[in-house]
């Protein structure tokens, strides 16, 4: 009996069942379900909310920080020690170990909060019969088989299968992508048809725009439409990013190549030069220290910072630092159309009357722009057929638009808002007409109509509508010359084609005189003797600083492709306004289209075409994932909680901050604060520029982690007294990373940096170029350090005084090869370019600051063994420095030669 119960609550395709066929299935009435019987199948399904989702604890988090290869050997490296009775070796290789995950815990910043960000959108209480009398509950407590009432202004409490609907119009945009809000009545409709074209359903989680309703609860909570994109979004795998990826390989060798070595300076030392096992421990323990780069994380962590905060003055909010990163790895843009490429605000852009075609300026909803017929400017009272089709638009209208803190807002129907806006941008008088009597739109006509006083005291039906409506109730139109004639209806039909064509929506308008003595108004009234005016053709417009910036993408290699919910027709003609493609050669792909594809397919699909209409959530995840199994760097944009899942899945998400809902603000990494898609390019080229700077982080810190690790190799295999000591080798490591090579993050954006293609997803952070620099600068840098530590040794100098010296030619070293690390492979002997970043400059200062601490404070010298040193011990390391910065850009300057040659 459970079971027949359980499935009596669950019901396929509502959309797809007549009124009473749904009842039927929901074991449901018209008058509602009793207390009993609700209370009881609220606890068998549940209440109707969404459920919350899993997160780790903040113990967990941390500890997962540790998590790293790298990581793992210096925690050996630290029991070692301690074994070995060194504790203050121990301590501080513990320190920067601890260290490093805190600063990984604080980057890491607050969990995913998407899923709470859908649950705000569920309403609170519900209008629902019960015992059959209207009663205000819960919303948690709605269960299917529930009636409920629906009036303009609401939120939809459940998924509802309508049973009445009265002039019904309800805000989907957040599931569908439609900028318009949807018609809705009692029909069935095709069960394959897509959420956007189930007109006989209201969904969770949407508003009523307009007009009346009743419906049956079909499902709540999970099971939802809302709740099985919830559903997506928990289930879908956030992916690494490329830096991420391409650290955690590089990550692996070294570990590979560090012990390996480790292990070999171990039998080195043992067979041929007989050192004792402590000794090579600690020679072991001081390689590895050594050739881990301990730093790189901080300053990848800090250069990372430094680029969220620029790129949140240019409105790109950063939630995840390496989000910054990924940007600069794009090769694919997807876009959502509604709000992100357009304004998400209905705009008029033709008006036709026999009179003209009239083109309108402006874009949304502020009263600015020209109005011109050919090219001139008109004025409204000089052409009597624009005169009469705007009076019928700004008249025969509900909405207003206002001014409100400098932004102009509508209150009602976008697309009136967009008549009422070419009214006041034509100084067109609505105040002045009287209205004595109307009738509503409402879904089955597609037509709305209105008895009116003019100025001059004259009467008149004005109508505004579907222009297939408007024109089986016309036989006459309002000719060239001003007079009746006969209605050319092919002409009219054309002219509808024409601007479909080119994705807008059209609108007629008609009238008719009536006596002065009229009051009343009825359908009668307006099936027949209308004269037809014209017609109007409204656009959510394109952004115009989106179409530079998408131009501005393709120079630099990368392709943006647009995914709506939008019909085909209206994607065709934006895409091509926007110059995502080609009009002779752009290709709409539906979301049926996508749904027959196999995954095989898809990518091909995903790859050879740059628009897709009338998609679903699952559709756009399907792409992105198509996109990604290609290679594809790819970031996702959008502002509806349709977009939620594929922002998640995206290799960076990037969500509208101003008209986003919170739910896909927080499954991204990028929330855009002007909702402007040229605020992603500029994003893109921030993203670019950090890339190259990591670079050269990178470039700088892994020479000294190479030089160190060569003198103690060497140090072993030739049977020398170490120059260093692990903690020695630390101190180098960290001051380095966190003085010079933070300056490094200040570097401007290289010349070009937008017209270069993206460097190709998967290619290695350091390319053979880099590689050779690597070897040659530590090669420089250890072999002159062992030359010294040992002359030193040999002329009777202390061990701690000459560690100290050797310490000090690693890290003066350093401060010149700074200089050479600015650019790449521009030469740095340049007055000009030498000290054109400031932040050098001061981290060099910083450096000499700590490396005197370093030698001469007293608890310095007990920690790391160190020694102070007479002013002519600075000169050695010094004329070292020199030499490496000099031969270095030697080294530059036969590249650029080399490259030049070929």
């Amino acid at each position: 009996m459970a079971k027949e119960q359980a499935s009596s609550l669950e019901i396929e395709k509502p959309h797809a069942l007549a009124v009473s066929d749904a009842l039927r299935e929901l074991s449901a009435e018209q008058d509602g379900l009793t207390s009993d019987e609700a209370k009881r199948r609220l606890a068998e399904v549940g209440p109707n909310r969404l459920p919350a989702p899993d997160r780790d604890g903040a113990i967990k988090r941390f500890i997962k920080h540790f998590h790293d290869i790298l990581i793992y050997i210096l925690i050996v490296a630290a029991g070692i020690t301690a074994l070995l009775g060194h504790w203050i070796d121990t301590w501080v290789i513990l320190s920067v170990v601890i260290i490093n995950a805190i600063i990984g815990f604080i980057q890491e910043g607050k969990a995913e909060e998407a899923l709470a960000g859908i649950r705000k959108m569920l309403s609170l209480n519900a209008q629902v019969r019960r015992d059959g009398q209207w009663i205000e509950i819960e919303a948690d407590s709605l269960v299917p088989g529930d009636i409920v009432r629906l009036r303009s202004g609401d939120r939809v409490p459940a998924d509802l299968r309508l049973i009445k609907a009265t002039n019904l119009r309800i805000e989907e945009s957040a599931l569908t992508g439609e900028s318009v809000p949807a018609d809705k009545n009692t029909e069935e409709v095709d069960a394959d048809a897509g959420v956007g074209d189930r007109f006989g359903m209201a969904f969770s989680g949407t508003m009523v725009a307009a007009g009346r309703g009743t419906g049956v609860v079909t499902a709540t909570g999970p099971n939802t439409e809302l709740g099985r994109i919830n559903r997506m979004i928990s289930e879908v795998q956030t992916l690494q990013t490329p830096l991420t990826r391409q650290m955690a390989r590089f990550s692996k060798v070294l570990a590979v190549v560090i012990v390996g070595l480790a292990a070999l300076m171990l039998v080195i030392g043992f067979a041929l030069h007989e050192f004792e096992l402590g000794e090579l421990f600690l020679a072991a323990i001081g390689f590895a220290v050594a050739a881990i780069p301990e730093g790189l994380p901080a300053i990848l962590t800090i250069t990372l910072a430094l680029g969220v905060e620029r790129m949140a003055r240019r409105n790109a909010i950063t939630r995840k630092l390496t989000a910054v990163e990924t940007l600069g790895s794009v090769t694919v843009v997807c876009s959502d159309k509604t709000g992100t490429l357009t304004r998400n605000e209905m705009t008029v852009r033709h008006v036709i009357t026999r009179g003209g075609d009239y083109a309108v300026d402006g874009t949304g909803y502020k009263p600015e722009g020209e109005v011109t017929l050919g090219g001139e400017q008109v004025e409204l009272h000089e052409h009597p057929h624009l005169h009469a089709v705007v009076e019928v638009a700004a008249v025969a209208n509900d909405t207003e638009v206002s001014e409100d803190e400098r932004e102009w807002r509508v209150t009602g129907e976008p697309t009136e808002g967009a008549l009422r806006t070419l009214a006041l941008k034509l100084k067109f008088d609505a105040e002045s007409h009287e209205r004595h009597d109307s009738i509503p739109f409402e879904s089955d006509n597609k037509f709305m109509a209105t008895l009116n006083s003019r100025p001059d005291g004259s009467r008149a039906i004005l109508l505004k509508g579907a222009p297939d409506r408007l024109l089986d109730r016309c036989e006459n139109e309002l000719s060239a010359d001003g007079e009746p004639a006969a209605l050319d209806r092919e002409f009219w039909e054309e002219r509808i084609e024409a601007l479909s064509a080119e994705g807008l929506r059209v609108l007629a308008a008609a009238a008719r005189e009536v006596s002065d003595s009229k009051s009343e108004l009825s359908l009668e009234d307006v099936e027949q003797d209308m004269i037809f005016l014209g017609l109007i053709g409204i656009i959510d417009p394109p952004r115009p600083e989106a179409i530079e910036a998408i131009s501005s993408c393709h120079e630099a290699g990368i392709r943006v492709k647009m995914i709506t919910g939008d019909h085909a027709g209206t994607a065709r003609a934006i895409g091509i306004e926007m110059g995502i493609g080609k009009e002779d050669e752009i290709k709409v792909i539906s979301g049926a289209e996508i749904e027959a594809a196999s995954d095989d397919e898809l990518q091909q699909i995903a790859h050879d075409c740059d628009i897709f209409a009338r998609t679903s959530p699952e559709h756009k995840l399907r792409l992105v994932k198509a996109l990604q199994a290609r290679g594809e760097v790819v970031a996702m944009t959008g502002d509806g909680v349709n977009d939620a899942p594929a922002l998640k899945r995206a290799d960076v998400g990037v969500a509208m901050g101003i008209k986003g809902t919170e739910a896909t603000k927080e499954a991204a990494e990028i929330v855009l604060a002007d909702d402007n898609f040229s605020s992603i390019e500029r994003a893109i080229e921030e993203g670019r520029t950090i890339y190259d700077n990591l670079k050269k982080a990178i470039l700088f810190i892994l020479p000294t982690n190479g030089a160190q690790g060569l003198v103690m190799l060497a140090a072993v295999v030739f049977g020398l007294t170490l120059p260093l000591t692990p903690v020695q080798i630390l101190w180098v490591n960290m001051v380095v990373a966190v003085t010079l090579a933070l300056a490094l993050a200040f570097e401007p954006a290289e010349p070009g940096v937008m017209q270069r293609p993206p460097r190709k997803p998967g290619a290695s952070i350091m390319d053979k170029a880099m590689l050779i620099r690597l070897a040659i600068v530590s090669v420089l840098i250890g072999s002159a350090t062992i030359a010294m530590f040992k002359f030193e040794l040999m002329r009777g100098m202390d061990l701690d005084v000459a560690r100290t010296m050797a310490v000090n030619t690693l890290v003066i070293a350093q401060a010149f090869y700074l200089f050479n690390a600015r650019f790449l492979t521009e030469s740095s002997l340049s007055i000009k370019l030498l000290f054109s970043n400031r932040a050098a400059l001061i981290a060099v200062g910083v450096l000499v600051l700590l490396q005197m601490g370093f030698v001469y404070l007293p608890f310095m010298n007990l920690w790391f063994g160190t020694a102070a040193l007479e002013l002519r011990h600075w000169l050695v390391p010094l004329a070292i420095g020199a030499t490496v910065f000099l031969l270095i850009e030697l080294e530059k300057a036969l590249s650029r030669r080399l490259i030049a040659q070929k």
